[in-house]
Order: structure tokens, then C-alpha cells, then sequence
């Protein structure tokens, strides 16, 4: 990451809160759950948010159920606080979550 990043204020994170519709913040992290038809195509989606991440160079935690996805993520380098790093990666995992049968 090269650019110095800033945590975002409660406004902010509220604005941009308005334009992903079933995320949310709590304990400084910005999360969303999915659901999903079965396990593959949660596991499958998994696969696709890591390539993402790699391509981005900045990684949530993922936790995997039978037909669950929960994504928790904030930016560790700053003292795990939300930035607009992790908003960035929040619209690419729901640019790509209706492919994959997420709702």
C-alpha cells in the first residue's frame, strides 16, 4: 500500500454505508453476510474474493458456511480501523456476489 490511509469519520463511513445496501460497521469493521443456494457456490465465491484481495493487496476475514459467506474486514496497517480501502473492496466482493447466487 503506498499512499498514506486515513480512517474514515462516522460520516463518511455513513455516506458510503448508503451506496452498499447490506453492509455494515460494527467494532470497526465493516461486514456483510451472503447466502447462498449451497456450499459450492459459497466456496466458489471464496476463491473468486481471494483473487481480488491478492489483486488489491488487502485481505478480509472470510468465514465459510454450508451456504454462507461472512466478510469482516478494516485496515490492520492503520490499527484496525475502516478506510476507504476496505470500502474498495467491498464493491468489487458485490460487484461479483450476484454471479455467484449471493443474496
Amino acid at each position: 500500500m503506498g499512499a498514506q490511509v486515513e480512517p474514515l469519520g462516522e460520516k463518511e463511513i455513513e455516506e458510503r454505508l448508503a451506496e452498499l445496501p447490506g453492509w455494515s460497521v460494527e467494532e470497526d469493521l465493516l461486514r456483510r453476510s451472503y447466502h447462498f443456494p449451497g456450499h459450492l457456490p459459497a466456496a466458489v465465491m471464496v476463491m473468486h474474493i481471494a483473487r481480488i484481495q491478492e489483486e488489491l493487496d488487502h485481505h478480509a476475514d472470510l468465514t465459510l458456511g454450508y451456504n454462507r459467506l461472512t466478510v469482516a474486514v478494516n485496515t490492520h496497517s492503520i490499527g484496525g480501523r475502516v478506510t476507504d480501502l476496505d470500502f474498495g473492496l467491498a464493491r468489487r466482493i458485490e460487484e461479483i456476489a450476484g454471479a455467484h447466487g449471493a443474496h
